[in-house]
């Protein structure tokens, strides 16, 4: 950009307008991180109103390029810009930063601000959330575009810091976007080598250009991070790099301009009355009033929106012509596009398999296969992977081809699940990267146009929670596909047999935890998951073959929709006590109802799948399958006993695996700790 005096005057105001909207944000508040935003305002500028193509009248066009603020200590940043380029956060929002029932959190949060893309703060996470987007991107053109016709094209940018790229996650995202070569993604680095306890000299040397030049990234350099021309030109070479993503390492000073500039002070703390106001002094900006904008650098701000708007304009045009010339695959990509998420086609339910019954049956995990192999030619949306687990987790989907960049791949050879290798491919390969898998799921699910999957072992949740979490906090619709749920995956021994990680996932609000009993029951939860659109769901599958339940004896499998119900009844009708089991143990529950009732002891089965879905059903339903008046309950679990205690009362009884596992086949596993129809019995005879 050729800028007159006046203009780079008018520019600096610009940015000093983003600064101290954001300083004094965090001083009123009295709480927050003022050293971000006075040292990135500049690169943050020169993206939005140089770069970055949006329109703040609809901030969730389809096509627009996709902001990630992995730093998200420094929202105060992302809300001033926001203000600022006229998306809904009106001034005293700004002034209501950090306090109860505003649009202005500590940390930005997905669906309360407009123009928030993620929920970040915890550094790492919008890192890898970025690559999601990226990898949507990428899917989404492959499938969509047409010649003549480009209706997917737009750029992911991410801002990051020091401590996003300390994270694991962070470091197993970049890998992964590297091998894919996802050129659409760019990401700034507030390189200020300042973290919040001291500089960056204590516990970080990397050479972080080199590092990421190993993971296949391009990498450039500016020096200054208040040179606008530079940041312009470095992020306009990132965009002409189209085979490797690009990091920018921007050197910046935490606190620029302030008398805690280059500190650690800077960070995390206002800056106080005295150093607010010598920091307007420093760099040019009137003293008073607080949240100052003036009329010029407003106006400047309304005219730079308009490229944004025009570009939206015209993408609408290209769109009705894509209808008319390609109506199917429009068509396709309107269901994708919906804002509340990827509609599901009419009759998708009908690629969902029905499993007879069958005293050997298969494990659910094999079920879980079969089912969204089923679902996969009805509902493209579906997409995702393992962390190189597919021959265990059953995730593979036939003939979809795997997502990977052309040409990476020997071109003799298809990919391992059939088709080509290509960005059009649904099945994603991680590799051994659970954390990163995760938070990538929760990216792509976060970008619109795709239901993404994510499977490993439930022992591996663990590494996974965090981004779990975030995907339940920002309502995302991922499903988790965990398998190996219990002591009866056998042999591996402790280090692999999950005991608190279903009631660890039970833990985090708003997340539905399925642990089907059969193949039908696996069936159904899949219909849950695909429906859920604001909750994501995590499936927890057994390694070990389940028999298949007749159904003509028992309730219908679609009692799983209601989270528990009456499996089988008391022979009688008049039972003494119920039996509450979930998962592998609901048979062991239902060949123990008959062993008590040759002991003269009638016993109601109910398979309780899901607490969340349970509880959620009306006072009435539940109290119809655990009657008040019914109190001796005995739950049935091979995992922790936390949790259960609400459901069987004073009167009940937990089986369950309050240790580790061990090393055993696991037939043997099961009957040491007590998973068999005499011990269930015993148990049962006790409480009565």
């Amino acid at each position: 950009m050729n800028a007159t005096v006046s203009d780079s005057a008018l520019e600096q105001s610009c940015v000093n307008a983003v600064r101290f909207l954001a300083v004094d944000a965090v001083q009123q508040a009295n709480s927050g991180h003022p050293g971000l935003p006075l040292d990135a305002a500049p690169m943050a500028y020169a993206l939005w109103t140089r770069l970055l193509k949006h329109d703040p009248d609809h901030p969730h066009w389809f096509d627009r390029d996709r902001f990630v603020l992995s730093a998200g200590h420094g929202s105060a940043l992302l809300y001033s810009l926001l203000h600022l380029t006229g998306y809904d956060v009106p001034m005293d929002q700004l002034r209501q930063f950090r306090q109860w029932g505003s649009i202005t959190p500590g940390h930005p949060e997905r669906g309360l601000t407009p123009g928030v893309e993620v929920t970040t703060g915890p550094l790492g996470q919008g890192f890898a959330n970025g690559v999601g987007m990226a990898i949507a991107e990428a899917h989404l053109a492959a499938r969509f575009n047409r010649d003549g016709h480009t209706l997917i094209d737009h750029y992911t940018y991410g801002l990051v810091s020091d401590g996003d790229l300390m994270e694991g996650v962070a470091a197993e995202a970049a890998s992964l976007a590297g091998h894919l070569q996802l050129g659409k993604l760019i990401y700034l680095y507030d390189n200020n080598h300042v973290t919040l306890s001291a500089g960056t000299d204590i516990a970080f040397s990397d050479d972080c250009a080199a590092r990421f030049a190993s993971y296949g990234w391009h990498t450039l350099t500016v020096d200054d991070g208040n040179d606008l021309a530079a940041l312009e030109q470095a992020l306009r070479a990132a965009r002409a790099e189209n085979a490797r993503p690009s990091l920018i390492l921007v050197r910046t000073h935490l606190g620029f301009g302030s008398p805690k500039q280059d500190s650690f002070e800077a960070h995390g703390s206002p800056l106080g009355p005295e150093d607010v106001r010598l920091t307007k002094r420093q760099l040019g900006w009137p003293e008073e009033p607080a949240f100052l904008v003036p009329e010029p650098v407003r106006a400047h701000f309304a005219q730079l929106g308009q490229p944004g708007r025009q570009a939206h304009a015209d993408w609408q045009q290209r769109l009705a012509a894509y209808r008319a010339q390609q109506p199917a695959l429009a068509a396709a990509l309107d269901e994708l596009m919906q804002e509340g998420g990827c509609a599901l086609p009419a009759g998708w339910e009908a690629g969902i398999p029905q499993f007879p019954a069958d005293a050997k049956g298969m494990a659910t995990r094999v079920a879980s296969g079969k089912v969204m192999n089923g679902i996969a030619a009805l509902v493209p949306a579906l997409i995702g992977g393992s962390a190189d687990l597919d021959p265990s987790t059953y995730t593979a989907l036939k003939d979809m081809g795997d997502f990977e960049p052309d040409g990476i791949i020997a071109p003799d050879r298809q990919g391992s699940n059939g088709g080509a290798w290509s960005y059009a491919g649904r099945n994603l390969h991680f590799g051994v990267r659970e954390h990163a898998m995760a938070a990538i799921s929760n990216g792509i699910a976060a970008h619109g146009g795709a239901i993404p999957f994510c499977a490993t072992f439930l022992i591996f949740s663990d590494y996974m929670r965090p981004s779990i979490r975030l995907a339940a906090l920002m309502g995302l619709r991922v499903v988790f596909v965990f398998t190996h749920d219990s002591i009866a995956l056998g042999e591996d021994g402790s280090t692999h047999q999950p005991v608190e990680q279903l009631a660890s996932l039970r833990a985090i609000p708003k997340l539905i935890v399925i642990r089907p009993g059969d193949a039908n029951e696996t069936a159904y939860a899949w219909r849950v998951a695909l429906q859920s659109r604001e909750r994501p769901v995590a499936l927890a599958l057994t390694r070990q073959a389940l028999p298949t339940i007749d159904r003509t004896r028992c309730a219908p499998a679609a009692g799983l929709l209601r989270g528990a119900y009456v499996l089988a009844e008391a022979a009688s009708g008049k039972a003494q006590l119920i039996l509450i089991a979930s998962g592998s143990e609901v048979t062991l529950a239902l060949a123990a109802q008959q062993a008590l009732l040759l002991q003269n002891v009638q016993a109601r089965v109910v398979s309780m799948p899901s607490w969340e879905l349970f509880d959620e059903q009306p006072q009435e339903y539940r109290d119809s399958v655990l009657p008040p008046a019914l109190p001796v309950r005995l739950a049935i679990e091979a995992g922790i006993s936390q949790g259960w205690h609400r459901f069987v009362g004073e009167r009940g009884g937990v089986l369950a695996v309050d240790s580790f596992g061990a090393s055993a086949p696991a037939a043997i596993l099961l009957e040491k700790y007590g998973f068999t129809v005499d011990n269930v019995c015993r148990r049962a005879r006790a409480l009565l």
